[in-house]
């Protein structure tokens, strides 16, 4: 059967074979003769245009600047990932635990309504306490709910951590969205192989990168994300909270926070001060890592948290790595 885009394709060709001309044809120059220019036939460029609209119209047409990358899902399960399919562990049930109060509060479902609910940074207070590894678990495991999607976000400028770890080459991204107002979001997001579960990388290296964390350029952008994708839940891997202030200004447009802590690493003091910085934030979740399992006096090698709100650190879980 001859689809409309080869009928539209035919009709082209006879129009050009009868004399009919073109849009977008150049006009020459017309002939002329001994007695004067020749006259030339009226104008019927209305039945080629019309081919043409038909032909755009059957054309297939695709988002501007839509890119795609591949999620190595089999390397990422070998390093204690969760991924999608993947058979039932520790890990995937105990991030379920985790992303649930962060789920209802993001969908309005929580005890009261939050403000950016649907905004989630994943911080720290040092580097080094699992706070990528959070992020990306997080964003995975919130990705295999039905009704959801996720965007994960590398806004930890200085390390760039998400995509190295995803196994990604750099790409543009928020970096560039600040810098350069011609660029929207659809140009440097991500699509990936993992359904629902969408990338937005750091962008190209600035020396302005932490003012621009800090300017009313990001502020206007998180709360355009926020609004435009109000059915997206976004999950910001921040910079640590005592390492510089870009963290403190980006957890103040967040709606909900979750602060990784290293068990038996990590000083109290140092976590209180964290605190302290984000008091602004209406929740405050906290995830302990890398905990001593119960009954096993030794740390074992596995992928489970402990958490609570506010203050309070949960139950252990079984250890995990860190990055």
């Amino acid at each position: 059967m001859t689809s409309s885009i080869e009928k539209a394709a035919q009709r082209l060709e006879q129009l050009r074979k009868a004399g009919a001309p073109m849009p977008g044809n150049v006009a020459q120059p017309a002939e002329t003769t001994a007695q004067g220019p020749l006259q030339q036939p009226a104008p019927t460029a209305a039945p080629a245009e019309d081919a043409v609209l038909e032909v755009q119209r059957a054309a297939p047409t695709h988002p501007v600047g839509s890119k795609s990358v591949h999620i190595d899902l089999t390397a990422m399960a070998a390093a204690g990932f969760v991924t999608p399919h993947a058979p039932r562990s520790a890990a995937t049930d105990q991030f379920r635990v985790i992303k649930r109060p962060l789920l209802e509060n993001a969908t309005g479902k929580g005890a009261s309504v939050v403000a950016n609910g649907n905004l989630i940074m994943v911080t720290s207070a040092l580097p080094g306490e699992g706070k990528t590894f959070t992020s990306i678990n997080l964003a995975m495991s919130l990705a295999m709910e039905l009704n959801h999607t996720v965007m994960l976000v590398d806004a930890d400028v200085t390390r760039q951590s998400v995509m190295k770890t995803l196994g990604l080459p750099p790409a543009p991204g928020l970096l560039d969205l600040l810098l350069d107002d011609k660029i929207g979001l659809p140009d440097v997001l991500l699509r990936t192989n993992i359904d629902n579960f969408t990338l937005l990388p750091t962008g190209l290296p600035s020396p302005r990168a932490t003012e621009l964390l800090a300017s009313d350029a990001m502020a206007a952008l998180l709360n355009d994300m926020g609004k435009r994708y109000s059915d997206r839940i976004l999950i910001f891997d921040s910079p640590p909270l005592l390492l510089t202030t870009e963290a403190r200004v980006l957890a103040s447009h967040m709606g909900q926070v979750v602060v990784v802590v290293q068990a038996e690493k990590t000083l109290q003091s140092q976590v209180q001060h964290a605190l302290s910085t984000i008091e602004a934030c209406p929740i405050r979740l906290m995830v302990l890592n890398q905990a001593r399992s119960r009954g096993l006096g030794t740390y074992g090698y596995g992928h489970g948290y402990g958490y609570g709100y506010e203050r309070s650190v949960g139950e252990p879980g079984r250890a995990t790595a860190a990055v």
